[in-house]
């Protein structure tokens, strides 16, 4: 499964590319929520989109991506302090009598030090990567819809909860943000032919075995390891990813907005890799028609899906 993507996160670009519109009004609330304190995971590069605020409703927005950072900050700096404070004991106990409870402490203080200085590293550049582009499960993105006869991008997070679902759904369901091409008329009936949306991406990352990915057993008394992929087009380029969404809603619940990317099987340079499934770029001139299906028409869907764009994937061990 595509259990992670680098993305184009600029709103911007999707209104430059496909003359969409930016719905102000879900970004708006996904940052406040977050700025009030709900664990939601929103990529730097979407944030950074906001930067040079143009209008009132994008200068909300900033507003509550300064608070969040600045409480993030503070957080650390105060973890900080207690992992050097910690530290310290250890080495004063460590120079009197050498013991492991206090050698633990002190590796454990070293480790925890290293990883809060590198989170308020990445917090506070300004320069971007290409990681701050990556989404993992949980992770909110821009998704292009068709709303009211216009394409509209809306924020959405990466792991689709269908409308009417509980919100365990989530946990008895974890794999929901793939969704897979066999299987778009059974789990999948209720958005398939209905809710339709589009993601931008220029790779995907798949966990694989390392001995597949050599193309051979496992040796005797070898165990499995796990290595992670990842998988450009070549030439490098946006694909346009088939995703299904849903808008869902509980009384006393905020709603949430989500999405999964539809996987098919892979092609043979993926396969040969050693991972079985693959994301479907959709062609450009099948935008609109994906993105207003007719239920009553899903051989439509289809040919749109088996009419995919079919680039070759490179792979590299992910950094």
């Amino acid at each position: 499964m595509c259990y992670s993507a680098q993305i184009q996160a600029d709103y911007r670009k999707y209104v430059r590319m496909f003359g969409a519109h930016m719905s102000i009004r879900e970004f708006a609330q996904l940052y406040w929520e977050r700025a009030e304190g709900s664990n939601i995971k929103i990529p730097k590069a979407m944030d950074a989109a906001f930067s040079v605020p143009q209008t009132d409703d994008e200068r909300q927005i900033r507003e509550a991506i300064d608070r969040f950072n600045g409480e993030q900050v503070t957080r650390l700096e105060q973890e900080l302090f207690k992992q050097r404070a910690r530290l310290a004991d250890a080495e004063r106990t460590l120079q009197s009598k050498s013991t492991k409870a206090a050698s633990e402490s002190k590796r454990i203080a070293t480790d925890k030090i290293d990883s809060t200085l590198r989170r308020l590293d990445d917090l506070r550049r300004t320069e971007l990567k290409e990681r701050d582009a990556r989404i993992f499960p949980g992770h909110y993105a821009p998704v292009m819809v068709m709303e009211e006869g216009r394409r509209v991008v809306k924020p959405m997070r990466y792991q689709c909860r269908p409308d009417g679902k509980p919100a365990n759904y989530d946990v008895r369901f974890p794999g929901t943000y793939n969704a897979r091409f066999d299987n778009l008329e059974g789990f999948w009936r209720g958005l398939f032919g209905y809710s339709h949306g589009l993601i931008v991406a220029n790779a995907f990352y798949e966990n694989v075995k390392r001995h597949r990915l050599e193309g051979r057993e496992l040796a005797e008394g070898e165990l499995e390891e796990n290595v992670v992929l990842e998988f450009k087009p070549q030439p490098d380029q946006d694909m346009l990813v088939a995703c299904l969404w849903s808008h869902w809603q509980s009384p006393g619940e905020p709603d949430l907005l989500s999405f999964a990317a539809i996987t098919d099987e892979p092609p043979p340079e993926v396969a040969a890799a050693g991972h079985d499934r693959c994301i479907i770029p959709i062609k450009p001139e099948h935008i609109d028609a994906w993105l207003n299906p007719d239920p009553r028409n899903l051989a439509a869907q289809y040919a749109i899906l088996d009419d995919r764009h079919r680039p070759y994937y490179e792979h590299r061990m992910a950094a």
